[in-house]
């Protein structure tokens, strides 16, 4: 059951939601690439480069155990098609044919 007030019947995630759709119907996205980049800055003057190198093997440690090597592979070879496919459309481009 949602947590609800006497003051309008509305759980906080509710609260929570309205609020920012509001938010976003007010100042748009370029208000959240702005916040965004204020925060980013903000960590990285405050945590510095090693900070990033931590969180991403961290990250990199976690996608390697739940998924595991086959992953790496299957995603290398769509990279590699897809670069293959890129590859093609712009030699056909320089072509003149399609």
């Amino acid at each position: 059951m949602a947590n609800t007030n006497d003051k309008g019947g509305m759980s906080v995630s509710q609260a929570g939601q309205k609020g920012g759709k509001r938010t976003a119907e007010t100042h748009g996205h370029s208000f959240y690439e702005e916040i965004g980049r204020k925060g980013g800055t903000k960590v990285r003057e405050s945590y510095g480069h090693e900070f990033y190198e931590e969180i991403g093997r961290k990250g990199g440690t976690t996608v390697r155990d739940e998924r595991g090597p086959q992953f790496y592979e299957e995603i290398g070879h769509k990279g590699g098609q897809k670069v293959r496919q890129l590859i093609e459309e712009g030699k056909r481009r320089t072509s003149g044919t399609k």
